[in-house]
Parts: C-alpha cells; sequence; structure tokens
C-alpha cells in the first residue's frame, strides 16, 4: 500500500521529517511547499521533491492522503485550517495551537468533515516509550504513584545555536524557539507518554519564569523555564520541569512499589529501560545498586540515525495517521489526543500569570499499544 503526502513548511525540522520517512518506502512526498522561495529551494534540490508553487494549488490535489504542516508555531492554525478546510488531514508539528480556541476549531472543523488531526511529538510510539508500558505490565514493579520527568537543555542562549544547520542547510530557528518556549517545544516529549500511559490529566499546578531576558535584541521571549505538577484521574502524580537553562537532562523515572523505572533519553528511540528493586535488609530499605534492563521480545519501528541531540523517527506519528486512513482503523494519534495535550502544554505554558490550580476540560482517549509491544498479549493473559 502507498501512500501521498504533502509538505508545508520546510525548514530546519522538515529534513529531519524527509530522512525519517525514508524509512517508509511506502510514503511518497509529492509536493513540498513554503512561503519563501529561497527555502523551497534548497529543500527541494536537496531532497529532489516536488515543487507546489502556491498552497492552494497544492491543496487541490485529489489523491493527498496526508499534509504534514511544518511551519513555524504562529502558523499551525492558519494552516492546519486552511489544509482542513480543503478536506485533507493533518499531521501538525507541535504545538497544535497557541491559543486553545483555535485547538477547539481545528478539532471541530475535522470533527464535522470527518477528518483526521493529530500533532507531534510522536515519540510516544517508540521503542522506549512502549517498553516502559510493557515493563509496568511484565516486571512486576507493582503499583505506580509519582513520577519524576526532566527536559532541561543546558544553557542554550549561550550555546553557538546561529551555527546549527539541518542536513541541507536550514538554520535552527532561534528565534522562533526563544519566543515560543522550551515548555511548548519540549514539554510533549515526555507528557505524550504519561498520558498513553496513564490517561487524562485532571488538573495542573505549574510555575514558569523567563530567567534570561535578553535571548533577543527586542524581548518577547516565552518562559525558559517551567516546572509543574500533574494529577492524573488514575491517581498518579508526575512532576515535569522544562528549561534551557539547567545542564542538559533528559531523565524520566518512575517510582513505584516495588522500585523505580528508568529511561535516561526521550530524544532516543531506542533508549534503553531500567528497572531497579527496592528490598528490605535487616532494619535497613535498600534501593539495589543493580539495575535489570527491559527489552521487548522482538522487532519494534524502524529506526534512524542520530541528528544533532536526538535519535528519533519523526514519521512514526505521520505512518500511524495514514494507516489508520487507509486501513479504516483507529488513530493513535487522534485529534482527542492533539486537543488534550494542548491544553496541559498550554496550562503549563501560562502558568506565569499566577492562574493557580487548572482544571482540565478536555480527555484524554485511550491509545492503543503498537503491534509489536507485546503489551496486548501480556495485557489479556
Amino acid at each position: 500500500m502507498s501512500y501521498k503526502v504533502g509538505i508545508i513548511g520546510t525548514g530546519y525540522v522538515a529534513d529531519l521529517y524527509m530522512r525519517s520517512i525514508e524509512s517508509f518506502p511506502e510514503i511518497e512526498v509529492v509536493f513540498a511547499y513554503d512561503i519563501t522561495d529561497s527555502h523551497l529551494e534548497r529543500f527541494c534540490n536537496y531532497w529532489h521533491a516536488a515543487r507546489a508553487s502556491s498552497l492552494e494549488e497544492a491543496l487541490k490535489q485529489d489523491n493527498l492522503d496526508l499534509v504534514l504542516n511544518l511551519t513555524n508555531p504562529g502558523a499551525h492554525y492558519s494552516i492546519s485550517k486552511q489544509c482542513l478546510e480543503a478536506g485533507k488531514n493533518v499531521y501538525s508539528e507541535k504545538p497544535l495551537a497557541l491559543e486553545m480556541g483555535q485547538a477547539y476549531e481545528l478539532h471541530k472543523i475535522a470533527t464535522e468533515k470527518n477528518l483526521l488531526i493529530g500533532s507531534a511529538p510522536c515519540n510516544f510510539l517508540s521503542e522506549a516509550a512502549q517498553t516502559i508500558r510493557y515493563a509496568l505490565k511484565t516486571q512486576n514493579t507493582g503499583k505506580p504513584y509519582l513520577i519524576y520527568a526532566e527536559l532541561d537543555d543546558d544553557f542554550i542562549p549561550q550555546a553557538p545555536y546561529k551555527k546549527w544547520l539541518s542536513e541541507s542547510g536550514a538554520p535552527w530557528p532561534y528565534e522562533d524557539e526563544f519566543k515560543v518556549g522550551c515548555t511548548l517545544e519540549h514539554a510533549g516529549y515526555y507528557l505524550t507518554w504519561l498520558m498513553t500511559i496513564f490517561g487524562s490529566v485532571k488538573r495542573v499546578i505549574a510555575a514558569s519564569e523567563n530567567l534570561i531576558e535578553n535571548k533577543l535584541p527586542k524581548g518577547g521571549t516565552a518562559p525558559d523555564y517551567s516546572t509543574a505538577i500533574l494529577f492524573f484521574e488514575s491517581g498518579v502524580v508526575a512532576r515535569i520541569t522544562c528549561s534551557i537553562v539547567a545542564p542538559h537532562d533528559h531523565q524520566m523515572r518512575i517510582f513505584c512499589e516495588n522500585g523505580v523505572l528508568k529511561v535516561d533519553e526521550c530524544w532516543d528511540n531506542s533508549s534503553k529501560v531500567r528497572f531497579t528493586r527496592r528490598f528490605s535488609l535487616r532494619r535497613r530499605l535498600i534501593n539495589s545498586p543493580f539495575s535489570k534492563t527491559i527489552k521487548l521480545p522482538g522487532p519494534t519501528h524502524a529506526k534512524v540515525g542520530r541528528s544533532g541531540a536526538a535519535a528519533m523517527n519523526f514519521a512514526l506519528g505521520p505512518i500511524d495517521m495514514l494507516e489508520a486512513i487507509k486501513q479504516g482503523k483507529p488513530c493513535r494519534v487522534s485529534a482527542d489526543f492533539a486537543l488534550h495535550l494542548n491544553e496541559v502544554t498550554l496550562a503549563i505554558q501560562n502558568s506565569s500569570d499566577d492562574t493557580g490550580v487548572q482544571i482540565m476540560k478536555t480527555k484524554m482517549p485511550f491509545v492503543e499499544p503498537m503491534p509489536w509491544s507485546n503489551y496486548s498479549a501480556v495485557n489479556s493473559a
């Protein structure tokens, strides 16, 4: 089965998608479009992609299965809306929208037109994330109670980020990154894991601050630090921290009744998952100095090489949507999922205005595990 995909936005992240799409030969990129001619020319020359002269022309294609909206965050809403109104399914880079009203509108349009809209990140479909889910069912971890998730990326304002180029030569979009902030850009990499495992977030207590005010000459930058406590309807509590100030740390630890489940890096689809048991010895409580590495029993998904700090297949989300469209099955990367993710992320991002406790209005749908995760077999045993 073959799938036809169009790409809107040919900046830095588009190269990561193209390299990931190569791992799925059934996906054909039928056009690329960018509002900036030089960006489009560079991208299409490098990837030998067909160019669309306008967005209107591109969206007239009848055989288009999915549009990848890889524009800058401020354009996500308007571009996704235009694609949906043209009758096209959409996979958007994160965030789905910068305002919840816009996110609700996209969800409504997609529902009324019987279309799919989903959003990045898709690393919750990765081997590492699925292994966490599998481990909670198979390793006698006991009940999970508390999660600490870290998304600190070091002191980025002092990094040589103006020299960072994508594979085809696109510059890292530092202005967008600083204006949108590390929470909207990065929190989803662990939020999606937690939501697929533990379900809906009931309420959020968060704080955020723009600590380094001179990241851009004219100001106007978003918080570069945030921390949030998430209360899930399932009873689990998680603390998630994002910053571009503290030294690099992407570990997540799940504190369970019988020990600690840990992964070091959410940006590596193959990051090892380890379980450390806890036991009593005489009058002392001991956390074992030895950890067990948890592995899934068989092959998982297509892997891609490392690019910068990440080793992620950015096409796992699009291929899930494409298979759902063609096979008429439920989509893991659903509109309900994207809406709940957007609400939780914005609750963290916007906490600098002393909003206090925020009660979530959206719900997290059940997400079927990946077929290779062996979770379903264990769960039904």
